[in-house]
């Protein structure tokens, strides 16, 4: 898009100051329209301020724009340029200064081998829910954690090492519900060996196969631990017949596949898992530079409302130390504090080592990758390097529900707040899952952190109800919320958040009918009644002719008019309904040319009951 080079002029932007979004496309009327000189990159709010207009009405035109964003939200230069346009702006972009002709993203090249060191496996727990995965987590780290997991189930992505034999294994717990799909892809993908969990006295689920999926797409061993052997109905011979079924041989029956039998609770079987994945481990030769900056991914993100944004990552090359300077995306921060599995504090972390990051300046995406950088004017010119190349989006969704049709689609608008950055793509994952081709759902956005007054005003300029997943309500939100007549609701158990949400769609849902007919007649005779029209008198032949209803004139099988009623009389008098068997009079709207023998039809419309 070419946009005008227009010097600026004295006050321009003053001229527009009381510009509202009732004057979009009505440019400021005078020699010159206010000209703004618009960056590369810019927040919605920062964009607001320059025109001297209110961010909501900023955001309620972004919206008309077709995107959804708050004011935080940062803006390319052809966004923020087709909207200060509409606003009556002429935009002006700065003159680029040429890049440099190296990455400034710190290198990739081949490790030397001096370099490499044996590094501790990552190893990924899946499979059903309920199965055992958590609990034979427990019975490695001798903790209780599937005990404060509420509902009883997994709901975020952990991270936790343990020592055998003297060498570390680093393990990732994926939660078993089927809401959390995406987040046991994300778990896959950063691991090297995965245990597919399968219980004994229950065999192989559609979760079980999903995960059997995610494990050959990320092309990793796998080990299969049968759980739940303490059990009396366990059949560790019907599991390893079900594999067979699936093409995955155990050893035991001629395969290469490892399986384990284990009972998690009585910790029976656990010293022979990691000793087979200790196996697993040197066979495939696992090696890490220590001695570079550090690389790796993003777990898992939360908002502290002590310590603010909180990163868990697993470090995949290199050490990180704190005093880092780091980048994730368009983020940046210097590592103030490093937070080992146990929660105590750590200078550095090698690879494949799981910890807690305090000092970035927002909240990463689970999955996002993270660098050092050598200095913070590096990490500064990498972030903005990210800025220019980026298109920006208000949510992961946006693509998608801008390609949903209009016209008799019925949208429910929400805004997503989860605890944690995990949970966002499971809550929406989930939700999505319930709009079908009459009713679906609009994610305006979906993100994690507390609920924020700036919430509150994208709701308003949305129409949209706030849903929370165990996501905390800040301060002036509420009573913002009460002000704007603005709905929040707040789950700790997904299954609630989804039921509720269901329920509330049915309600959208709007009415189904049918054509029925309830009656059918012949006219016998036709009455003129001058300027008022013609009644055709009938006989009813089959069900009856109500007032309510809709006529069809049937002549030689043809429909020649379709028509309200206007009149409807037994003898003389005005009556509702004429049934079965008797005679009548009507007049219909805009019909007069009604002929003997005519055929009446009576239609009505009935509404199909929801199932």
């Amino acid at each position: 898009m070419a946009k005008k080079t227009v010097p600026e002029t004295k006050d321009s932007t003053k001229s527009n100051q009381n510009a509202s979004v009732d004057q979009v496309d009505q440019p400021v009327t005078g020699a010159e329209p206010p000209a703004l000189e618009i960056p590369a990159a810019i927040t919605v709010a920062g964009l607001a301020t320059m025109m001297q207009i209110g961010s909501i009405d900023v955001i309620k035109q972004l919206m008309r724009l077709g995107h959804m964003y708050t004011i935080n939200d940062v803006l390319d230069f052809e966004l923020a340029a087709d909207l200060a346009e509409s606003f009556g702006f002429d935009v002006y972009e700065p003159e680029e200064e040429s890049p440099d002709a190296t990455s400034i993203v710190p290198s990739t090249e081949v490790d030397d081998t001096k370099d490499l060191v044996v590094r501790p496996p990552v190893i990924t727990i899946l499979g059903h829910v309920d199965h055992g995965k958590t609990t034979i987590l427990d019975a490695i780290r001798k903790t209780k954690v599937v005990e404060a997991e509420a509902g009883g189930i997994t709901q975020h992505i952990g991270a936790y090492q343990v020592k055998h034999n003297d060498k570390l294994i680093t393990f990732l717990d994926t939660p078993g519900h089927e809401a959390f799909t995406a987040m046991r892809v994300r778990g896959a993908q950063v691991t090297d060996i995965a245990v597919l969990v399968v219980a004994a006295d229950d065999g192989l689920m559609p979760q079980t196969q999903e995960a059997i999926d995610h494990i050959a797409a990320a092309g990793v061993p796998m080990l299969v631990c049968i759980n739940k052997m303490d059990k009396p109905e366990a059949d560790p011979e019907k599991i390893k017949r079900q594999l067979s079924e699936r093409d995955l041989l155990v050893e035991d029956w001629g395969g290469d596949i490892i399986s384990v039998p284990v009972s998690a609770t009585k910790e029976d079987g656990i010293p022979a898992l990691l000793e087979n994945l200790q196996l697993l481990a040197e066979m495939a030769e696992l090696k890490g530079n220590p001695n570079k900056l550090a690389t790796g991914v993003v777990i898992e993100a939360r908002l502290d409302k002590r310590r603010g944004p909180v990163a868990t990552a697993l470090i995949q090359t290199g050490t990180l130390k704190v005093g880092d300077h780091i980048t994730i995306r368009d983020l940046r921060g210097r590592v103030k504090a490093m937070l080992n599995d146990q929660g105590s504090n750590i200078d550095s972390a090698g690879p494949s080592t799981p910890v807690e990051i305090l000092g970035i300046s927002g909240l990463p995406n689970a999955g996002d990758i993270f660098h050092v950088a050598p200095d913070e004017k590096t990490a500064k010119q990498m972030v903005l390097e990210h800025q220019q190349t980026l298109t920006y989006q208000s949510t992961k969704l946006e693509d998608a529900y801008t390609r949903i049709e209009s016209g008799m689609t019925k949208y429910m608008n929400l805004i997503i707040k989860t605890d944690v950055q995990g949970s966002v793509d499971a809550v929406v994952n989930m939700l999505n899952s319930l709009s079908d081709e009459q009713s679906k759902i609009k994610i305006i956005r979906a993100s994690a952190g507390g609920i924020t007054e700036n919430d509150v005003m994208l709701a308003s300029a949305s129409d949209a109800v706030i849903i929370g997943f165990n996501s905390e309500l800040q301060p002036g939100a509420s009573s913002l919320a009460t002000q704007e007549g603005i709905e929040i609701r707040n789950y700790k158990v997904i299954y609630d958040l989804t039921d509720d949400v269901a329920k509330a769609l049915q309600g959208l849902l709007e009415p189904v009918f049918k054509d029925v007919v309830e009656g059918e007649a012949s006219v016998r005779e036709i009455f003129e009644i001058g300027r008022k029209g013609t009644i055709a008198g009938f006989y009813v032949n089959k069900g009856k002719i109500t007032r309510e209803a809709t006529i069809h004139v049937i002549r030689n099988g043809e429909q020649i008019h379709e028509g309200s009623i206007l009149s409807l009389k037994h003898f003389k008098n005005d009556v509702k309904e004429v049934a079965n068997g008797n005679e009548g009079g009507v007049l219909v709207n805009g019909f007069n040319e009604f002929e003997d023998g005519d055929m009446l039809e009576a239609h009505r419309s009935e509404q199909v009951s929801k199932k």
